[in-house]
């Protein structure tokens, strides 16, 4: 298991304690007042590191490399009723946004969601979860697909940002992600969305429009990275955390902020600590938010859906 920096005090717990029970397991020494001691300071140690991160310090747990990503939620929840699509009908398939329908209960979804990489090779083959203006077309083909046959959809968001690339501008990757807000404002079936990783700038506004937007607790939501904030004001990288805190990019910043409309409690240590209970807890989320969108008329969801987004920004001064 890799860990992160300010994560190092419980890795030398957790190193104690395996020691501990090997010592017990190999000899006739009765360590087990001992170990008891260990996993209840590594447990107060937990408690005390999880429970008070800073803004950069959740940046980091959400590109942890042990956290699941759009697949993995996806195939945990769905199991082998999803169906992946590809193509956006006009350039290619773009494998950094990933689509297709699936089944949680008897209840079916269309998925859409970046997917980032594992190891080097998967990294270069995704794109870094950076879409292209083909992978936003895509999103944008499955949706309209989805409201033709009256099917929700749901967005899982996990992107360091769009792909700035030359060749990305040269097929219009601005006027793709403007047309799937414009679009996603309008469309006829409920949309749920889910932040599960990263969600920068507009390359997660491209898929995040949503009735019900979810964040899981350990994410973030911006119009920039702390890095590329640090290096436009500060000409350089080493100011990230202040970034970080300045930017407000936290669920629970973006709760006060009226931005999402709920917060996802992920296990303690993260996602990746607990992947099953936190496939699970989102599973349960998504069929609730559904739950409460269902009953509305296709004329209310895009109302209700319009009088939210039209709130945001609004300030009295």
């Amino acid at each position: 298991m890799e860990y992160l920096e300010f994560e190092l005090p419980i890795k030398e717990l957790e190193e104690q304690l395996d020691k501990c029970q090997v010592i017990g397991k190999e000899s006739d020494i009765d360590v087990s007042d001992t170990c008891k001691q260990i996993e209840k300071k590594l447990a107060a140690t937990k408690k005390e590191i999880y429970g008070n991160l800073t803004a950069w310090q959740r940046v980091q747990m959400s590109r942890h490399p042990s956290r699941p990503y759009t697949l993995d939620y996806i195939n945990a929840i769905c199991g082998e009723s999803f169906l992946e699509l590809h193509g956006d009908r006009t350039v290619k398939d773009d494998k950094a946004m990933i689509g297709g329908l699936g089944k949680i209960g008897d209840q079916s979804y269309m998925f859409v969601g970046q997917q980032k990489g594992y190891n080097t090779k998967t990294r270069q083959y995704r794109n870094f979860g950076m879409a292209n203006p083909e992978g936003y077309r895509k999103a944008l083909r499955l949706m309209k697909s989805a409201e033709k046959f009256g099917i929700p959809v749901v967005t899982l968001i996990d992107t360091p940002g769009a792909y700035p690339g030359l060749e990305a501008e040269e097929r219009g990757q601005g006027e793709a992600i403007a047309r799937n807000i414009f679009e996603m404002t309008r469309l006829k079936v409920p949309i749920i969305t889910v932040i599960i990783g990263e969600g920068a700038s507009g390359g997660a506004l491209g898929i995040g429009v949503g009735d019900t937007v979810l964040m899981l607790e350990n994410t973030w939501y911006s119009v920039i990275s702390p890095e590329s904030c640090s290096s436009i004001l500060w000409r350089s990288w080493e100011y990230k955390e202040q970034a970080a805190e300045a930017l407000k990019l936290t669920a629970s910043d973006m709760k006060k902020l009226k931005i999402i409309d709920k917060i996802v409690k992920e296990p303690i240590g993260g996602a990746h600590s607990d992947r099953e209970a936190t496939f699970a807890t989102v599973r349960d989320e998504i069929a609730k938010a559904y739950k409460a969108l269902e009953k509305l008329s296709p004329k209310e969801l895009v109302d209700q859906r319009m009088e939210k987004y039209d709130a945001m920004g609004v300030f009295k001064g």
